[in-house]
């Protein structure tokens, strides 16, 4: 059996520096000018007990034990109920409305998230996802009849949920409390045992997940692994009932290729270059700051589905410019690197990453607005760039932080062949007030999802489903698609006893095969004739006894 290795980002480097960055990305360090010399953001993470660290240690050995433990639980059948549905979902609610600061606080450390942007994306998103499930359940998990046809009459027929077994979520650093919980509601309202494997680059919102999981919900059913790359793979080793990962493509081959070993279905949340087709006949001012929301105020560029980049005409984008520009001073005042309503930049692995789009030689002249940096401070001021050439990284990788490209071109219908032109984003976003150019963006434009004339708020909409399409994913959640997700649907046929026909057993004389053939066809008519003994002979077209 081929083992599964995630590689490092700094494979190349020597074997001491790469330990101490690999360690920066793990526990968000702080990276100085010695490369072997790390500060700590909070005094939280100034120390690693020995012991503790050991007791981290996971490996497929005991990965197997986990699994046979949790599927024990779930061949009882505890899971399958109503009872322990509402039960734990219920536990999820209570455990965010009763540590709503802790949670707060462990996104401060991670990600210096706002305390309000940390409310409304993570806490109030995760609430509404229990209260909708726990409103809805027990309709979700009703069976669903279906129609029958005649050749099974008397017959009835019926859809029905069934829980996966055990399935494995691991989630991402960007929303690490959203993102970790939502799909686990889902997992657990369709009535499986659930791993939930959180990310290591944000360290304070993994362990306290780790904490309050345990002393909040079932532990022989629903548990947390720690960890970075070595204990990923081991779970990877194992045969899952489904595995839900959020994150980047690269993972996502390595996950998917992982699950194909064991024939265990995906669902993949990965992201790509969301674009925003600006036209000119808009209401500037307020796509200007939905725009802004959609980038700086998504956790500072670093979301899935925040705006990658823009594509405008040449005539508008110094209008658009100065709109986007006014908004960003208006939201983050004259200096956006003091302000405390934007988060920074995860660890400096990313800052790096972000620093060396910004200083490749095609691009570097390209910023209007911008571009201030603080290493020390992991910060990355909301920077506009305009017409940066498309062979550049910038414009080749999803940006994934407070970068903004914008594209022009002559015509505004030009846009769609960019967009058409780069692998499927997971958000496309349109800005116009042309019904036809709305229409045709619908239509023309493959994306996972869409909203016309604002941004990101398609998230919020649970009646939708959230996924990608290519290269930004497979498979959806949110709402009844998270039931659905992490249900398989049994279809269920159920017969009497009556009505047995002989036309469907040998010897197949000529009336069983009229018959056959005009209960296959739907031919009510047929059918008729045949029971009552007639036939027709299709070569001279009579009928005959």
């Amino acid at each position: 059996m081929r083992s599964l290795s995630l590689r490092s980002p700094f494979q190349n480097c020597s074997e001491e520096v790469n330990s101490c960055l690999n360690k920066a990305i793990i526990y968000g360090y702080t990276y100085k000018k010695n490369p072997t010399s790390l500060s700590f953001p909070s005094p939280s993470y100034s120390k690693m007990d020995k012991e503790e660290t050991k007791q981290r240690k996971f490996d497929v050995k005991e990965g197997g034990l986990l699994m046979k433990e949790l599927r024990t639980s779930f061949n009882s059948g505890k899971t399958k109920s109503y009872e322990w549905r509402k039960s734990q979902i219920q536990s999820i609610a209570t455990m965010v409305e009763e540590k709503e600061n802790e949670i707060i606080e462990a996104l401060y450390k991670d990600l210096s998230k706002p305390k309000t942007e940390a409310f409304v994306s993570e806490i109030s998103m995760t609430k509404s996802s229990c209260k909708l499930a726990l409103k809805h359940l027990k309709s979700w998990m009703m069976p669903v009849k279906a129609k029958t046809p005649w050749t099974t009459y008397p017959s009835s027929a019926e859809i029905v949920s069934e829980p996966l077994g055990v399935v494995l979520i691991i989630s991402t650093w960007n929303y690490p409390f959203l993102l970790s919980l939502d799909p686990v509601i889902g997992a657990i309202a369709a009535g499986n045992a659930v791993v939930l494997k959180p990310s290591e680059i944000a360290p304070a919102t993994s362990s306290l997940l780790a904490k309050l999981i345990l002393e909040y919900l079932d532990k022989s059913t629903i548990r947390v692994v720690e960890g970075a790359v070595a204990e990923t793979s081991a779970l990877l080793e194992h045969k899952w009932d489904k595995i839900f990962y959020t994150g980047g493509a690269r993972v996502g081959r390595i996950i998917m290729d992982a699950a194909a070993k064991h024939l265990t279905p995906v669902i993949l949340e990965l992201g790509g270059k969301c674009p925003a087709l600006v036209d000119s006949n808009i209401n500037l001012q307020v796509a200007a700051r939905r725009i802004i929301a959609g980038k700086w105020v998504c956790n500072n560029g670093q979301a899935c589905i925040a705006v990658d980049y823009i594509i405008t005409t040449k005539q508008f984008a110094p209008m658009l410019i100065d709109a986007l520009r006014n908004g960003v001073e208006e939201f983050f005042g004259k200096d956006p690197m003091e302000s405390k309503d934007i988060s920074r930049i995860v660890n400096l692995f990313h800052f790096n990453r972000l620093a060396s789009l910004l200083d490749e030689d095609k691009v570097s002249g390209k910023i209007v607005y911008g571009g201030q940096r603080d290493e020390n401070q992991l910060k990355i001021g909301p920077t506009i760039l305009l017409d940066v050439p498309e062979d550049s990284l910038m414009m080749k990788e999803e940006i994934f932080g407070p970068l903004l490209p914008i594209l022009t071109v002559e015509r505004i219908e030009e846009g769609f062949d960019v967009i058409k032109s780069k692998s499927k984003p997971l958000a496309a976003y349109v800005f116009t007030d042309d019904e036809k150019m709305k229409k045709d963006f619908v239509q023309n434009v493959s994306a996972g999802g869409m909203l016309v004339n604002d941004t990101v708020l398609q998230l919020t909409v649970s009646s939708l489903p959230f996924g990608g399409v290519g290269d930004s994913g497979m498979g959806a959640y949110h709402g009844k698609f998270s039931f659905d997700a992490f249900s398989h649907k049994k279809g269920v046929l159920y017969r009497s006893f009556d009505g047995d026909a002989n036309a469907r057993y040998p010897p197949y004389t000529p009336q069983k095969q009229t018959l056959l053939k005009a209960l296959i066809g739907g031919n009510v008519f047929g059918i008729i004739l045949a029971l009552i003994g007639w036939s027709r002979d299709d070569s001279d077209d009579h009928i005959s006894v």
